[in-house]
């Protein structure tokens, strides 16, 4: 007897909604999403698509008007609820575009709960587009079959940050001279990883992490990495060892 497939099936296209989704609420989306849908995809009214809110999870909807500008959905069912994401932040010195949108893209994927860009003395980009940023991030999110997406926070200096640092949150950060190594560092419990610039954090920024009681230094290996590397590269080590990798 052949198996009953799936449904709904999971080549229905995805798309991540900025609004709080119900069954039975009425969807209008324009711009690039509606372009996607209805001029990339050419769906007809009938044809379902997955939505996600960031909120309450993932719902079936289904086209009812589809023009060149406009599409209109319907909400249906319930497919699952949002995700529960580990309390694991990554601070990281903004870098050069590309760079830093595969860094965004990788940490949505790898499922940091929020993004903080960090400036620091030797920061050479001054300028983020959020916008952009989150839009990687949502893509990345779509196309993984995320129904969470991380905080992405405005840019804040390096002396802020650690000035505010909340009193249970521990701070691991990638120091060039050395520390434990970050599994053996990373424990169960609201964390953040620091990542810094490409040329490193100057010896009066190391020590001034260093003096924050919430910090480690810890080491991501024998090897140099890139700063986008090395925020990957962090968050792995820490999911499987403290997030939910584990087990």
């Amino acid at each position: 007897m052949p198996a009953t497939p799936a449904w709904p099936p999971s080549s229905l296209p995805r798309l991540f909604v900025d609004e709080p989704l119900a069954q039975g609420a009425v969807v209008t989306l324009d711009g690039g999403a509606a372009n996607y849908l209805a001029n990339v995809l050419r769906l007809q009214p009938g044809a379902q698509v997955k939505l996600f809110d960031d909120r309450t999870g993932e719902w079936l909807g289904k086209l009812t008007e589809a023009g060149r500008k406009k599409v209109t959905m319907i909400v249906g069912a319930h497919l699952r609820p949002r995700e529960p994401v580990p309390d694991l932040w990554l601070l990281f010195a903004p870098i050069k575009r590309g760079r830093i949108d595969w860094l965004v893209e990788k940490a949505t994927e790898l499922g940091a709960a929020r993004l903080v860009p960090v400036t620091t003395q030797r920061t050479v980009v001054e300028r983020l587009n959020l916008e952009r940023l989150r839009a990687h991030a949502v893509e990345a999110a779509e196309q993984c079959d995320r129904t969470a997406l991380p905080e992405l926070a405005e840019p804040v200096k390096l002396e802020r940050a650690l000035k505010d640092w909340p009193q249970g949150r521990a701070l691991l950060f990638a120091d060039e001279a050395g520390g434990a190594p970050l599994v053996e560092a990373a424990a169960p419990g609201p964390a953040a990883i620091l990542i810094g610039p490409e040329g490193g954090f100057t010896a009066n920024e190391r020590e001034a992490i260093r003096a924050l009681p919430q910090a480690r230094p810890v080491s991501l290996g024998p090897r140099i990495l890139r700063a986008d590397t090395a925020a990957a590269a962090s968050i792995s080590l820490w999911m499987a060892a403290a997030g939910d990798w584990r087990g």
